[in-house]
């Protein structure tokens, strides 16, 4: 062809190229012609976006890639994918480069879903370790706090029972039967059947300080006002034996278990051994006023002690001296509780001038936390059933308060005593607790859920509704 050819056809054609060899190209371009003669562009109801450009992603239109199963078909799983999403999906690999895996649109095509951020939200997937893939419905939403009944369920009089910061006159056994400390007096009461009966009576120059039951319940220890610890049979209502060595006072006790530990206002802690014939096996001097907070540890391995001094200390089964001392209470250290849930994870909490619950890892040391509860911390008990605290309050509010560890969020705020609420115990189940105060009252309160069964509380059914008497 040559150039006059060329220029007729209005088309520049290399030397050597037929014509010929444009007939299609041409015809083509003489039907566009036809059926577009305009440039204005026409638009439909159909918009298909560029897949490329597009965060399909933030729409969930595609899922994260999954592990490739074993005999899967690799390549025509890419195929697939590269006719489903467009031919720059079919390279994508969550390594980096690497061969890619079978992907399917997800079912619920167009749910939204937020860009991936800093997760705020303590259930969060990536804060729980899982990958940021997981749907929404996978993920377990937070559940509701729990309701915590507002008023006891009973009530019992006390008369004579002390407004003693330093006394501890309740403790409940594993055998369901709580002992009250009444002026010279001890109470039993057992729980199923509302029976009280009168275990002793120290006389008219003597008074009770203390009680505790051993850890299986049969045996109950009483410190006296002469410096005594005294064991008595709790099924017979027997003394079985009587123990000296305080100067004075016997304010506290703390069973571990084959040792019974004595606090007094001389400042001294005693360890006494039933197994020997002598008062006290070992003497703990560290305090410099009253002992008025012992407890061991679950693991009998460690022993807690809080004093007038404002002082924590943490001995261990053979020091005679303190393994860690602890300063940082302004008031005096009455409550305190071991972790059953966590070994060496200690909570303490501090009087008046202190006002705080402070947590203590024993293994290192270290203090964890400390939230300032507002008023005087009488005492403390951790549940068995889950992972929260009761802590009663003295001035100014004398309220008992539930929280949840480790975030010491607030569960409940029960209010009722109209004196400080300096004493407390837990039922052997681990659902109920009992408080006292000043205002000569114990009131039993439903507030940890079951071990078996969180969202169901004790039921009630054995217990009698009202007002009643422990003597």
């Amino acid at each position: 062809m040559d150039s006059n050819q060329r220029m007729k056809s209005g088309i520049n054609l290399p030397v050597g190229m037929a014509q010929t060899s444009l007939h299609l190209e041409t015809t083509f371009r003489a039907v566009s012609k036809l059926t577009s003669p305009s440039k204005k562009t026409v638009y439909s109801d159909r918009f298909i976006p560029c897949r490329s450009s597009s965060r399909l992603d933030t729409f969930e239109l595609i899922d994260k890639p999954s592990p490739v199963k074993e005999g899967g078909n690799e390549a025509y799983s890419r195929l697939l994918k590269a006719e489903l999403f467009g031919p720059e999906f079919a390279s994508d690999s969550p390594g980096g480069g690497q061969a890619g895996s079978p992907i399917s649109p997800n079912k619920n095509m167009l749910r939204f879903k937020t860009e991936p951020s800093s997760p705020s939200s303590p259930y969060s997937p990536s804060i729980l370790g899982h990958d940021n893939g997981i749907s929404s419905e996978a993920s377990t939403p937070p559940k509701p706090p729990r309701k915590v009944p507002k008023t006891p369920h009973k009530v019992l009089d006390a008369p004579s029972l002390q407004d003693d910061f330093y006394l501890n006159l309740v403790d409940w056994s594993l055998q369901n039967v709580l002992a009250v400390g009444l002026g010279t007096c001890v109470y039993l009461w057992t729980a199923s059947t509302s029976k009280v009966t009168k275990l002793c009576d120290l006389g008219p120059d003597d008074g009770v300080c203390s009680v505790q039951w051993t850890r299986e319940g049969s045996y109950l220890s009483i410190g006296t006002n002469h410096g005594e610890v005294q064991i008595w049979d709790g099924t017979q209502c027997k003394r079985v034996r009587t123990m000296g060595g305080h100067q004075t006072r016997t304010g506290v006790l703390a069973w571990s278990s084959r040792i019974l530990s004595s606090g007094s206002r001389d400042r001294n802690i005693l360890q006494h051994d039933l197994r020997v014939s002598s008062d006290f096996v070992c003497k703990l001097v560290g305090h410099r006023s009253e002992v008025c907070g012992l407890k061991w540890s679950h693991d009998d391995r460690e022993l807690a002690s809080g004093g007038n001094d404002n002082q924590l200390l943490v001995w261990n089964q053979h020091a005679t001296q303190p393994v860690l001392k602890f300063t940082q209470h302004t008031a005096a250290v009455k409550a305190i509780t071991w972790s059953p849930h966590q070994n060496g994870l200690l909570a303490s909490g501090g009087g008046t001038a202190d006002r705080c619950i402070r947590f203590w890892n024993t293994t290192n040391g270290n203090q964890l936390k400390s939230v300032d509860t507002g008023s005087q911390v009488c005492n403390l008990v951790w549940s068995k059933n889950v992972n929260e605290i009761v802590s009663t309050h003295g001035y100014s509010q004398n309220q008992i308060m539930v929280w949840k560890y480790p975030s010491m969020s607030k569960v409940a705020t029960l209010t009722g005593h109209t004196m400080r609420v300096l004493y407390l115990a837990t039922s052997p189940d681990g659902q109920t607790i009992v408080t006292g105060a000043g205002d000569e009252t114990l009131r039993f309160w439903n507030i940890f859920p079951s071990m078996k069964a969180p969202a169901s509380m004790r039921d009630s059914g054995l217990w009698s509704l009202g007002r009643t008497h422990i003597r």
